[in-house]
């Protein structure tokens, strides 16, 4: 039996069973989903953090890599209720601690009153509730990772989807989930997954028909090289983004972004369209939020919960941003036709070729 420890920015260290040992440090956050651990631990959104689950037991339906979002788990530890085994072994093969028997409903209370908050986490045989301290106080902000992006983004150029695709997307990955690329792929297009670091030169070698902005982890001030290409191609190709790509889009066209207090992390949030006013559910994992979206761009959609911005546009220029994310893996599928829209700007037929998200060939790796 392994012994772990919990440190909280609050002044607290609160004893757990420890299931994968290590000594690490993070913001402590919670997502409220109840399936999708798989997607969730491997969504390269969750960097730098220390994911809780709120749903007591985590690993019933196994672990399947064909549901990774990366080929990695993201999050610098994990914390429930219950593990079950076969999740823990997992863990322990990818040397992430992991720890549970812990009060999740007080943790994930304490994070929603106080907000998001850095923790240091010791899990061993001879550890001490000094030795989580000793990682808390060597913990920063999330704003502070200022490098963050060069963790999660792609190496190389790597094109996935039909080698005579009519439209090419350039995927700026600065943290994208799989399932992004697969909704687009499905649709008959060729997606070019570049580097977080893309520069405008680079990116007129691409010449893409569309530039999409993906979601990925901490403050979108630290995306500048991606801010830069929404600036040079307002106005000249389509623009969409997801998640952070919604950050980084308005903070390029004269908008705000803010911390929030402990973020929309789960697979149950409410957002009404402003022109129709439907409502659907939706995935979300995200710590900012557009605080002010400036002249440029348009409020479209809302959180029903909290009033925060979930999606942007502007017609004319033909951009279009979504907060959550409509690719809904985990999560309900009510966004899908998020992509057909985005699609739509560059005369697209936006009919999806297929409904298997397991084919991810690489078609060119450049």
């Amino acid at each position: 039996m392994l012994d772990a420890y919990l440190a909280l920015e609050d002044g607290r260290v609160i004893e757990a069973r420890g299931r994968a040992p290590g000594r690490t440090r993070g913001e402590l956050v919670f997502t409220t989903a109840y399936t999708g651990y798989e997607e969730s631990l491997t969504d390269p959104s969750y960097e730098e953090q220390v994911l809780t689950f709120s749903y007591p037991l985590i690993g019933n339906y196994g672990v399947r890599s064909e549901r990774f979002e990366s080929e990695r788990i993201h999050p610098r530890a994990a914390i429930a209720r219950e593990f079950t085994d076969e999740i823990v072994e997992w863990f322990n093969h990818e040397d992430v601690p992991a720890i549970d028997h812990i009060d999740t409903r007080e943790l994930v209370t304490s994070i929603r009153e106080e907000g998001a908050m850095n923790c240091g986490i010791a899990v061993g045989s001879d550890v001490t509730p000094g030795d989580a301290t000793a990682e808390l106080d060597q913990c920063i902000s999330m704003s502070d990772h200022i490098d963050i992006g060069k963790r999660v983004t792609t190496v190389e150029h790597t094109t996935y989807g039909g080698a005579n695709a009519e439209v090419h997307v350039a995927l700026i990955d600065c943290g994208a989930k799989m399932s992004i690329v697969d909704s687009l792929v499905e649709r008959g297009v060729a997606v070019h997954v570049l580097p977080y670091d893309t520069t405008p030169e680079m990116l007129t070698e691409v010449d893409p028909d569309l530039l999409f902005i993906s979601n990925g982890p901490g403050d979108p001030a630290n995306f500048e090289a991606a801010q830069t290409l929404v600036e040079e191609y307002t106005g000249e190709i389509p623009i969409a983004g997801i998640c952070l790509g919604q950050q980084v889009v308005a903070r390029a066209l004269g908008g705000t972004t803010e911390k929030m207090n402990f973020g929309h992390r789960g697979v149950n949030q409410p957002v009404r369209d402003l022109d129709s006013g439907k409502v659907v559910m939706t995935t979300q994992n995200h710590g900012y939020t557009v605080g002010d979206p400036g002249e440029t761009l348009n409020v479209c959609q809302i959180n029903v919960n909290d009033g925060t911005a979930e999606g942007l546009t502007n017609r004319d220029l033909d951009v279009i941003t979504r907060q959550y994310h409509p690719e809904a893996h985990p999560g309900p599928h009510d966004s899908f036709g998020f992509f057909d829209e985005v699609l739509e700007m560059t005369g697209q037929d936006t009919a999806t070729e297929t409904d298997s998200s397991s084919d991810r060939a690489v078609i060119a790796d450049n």
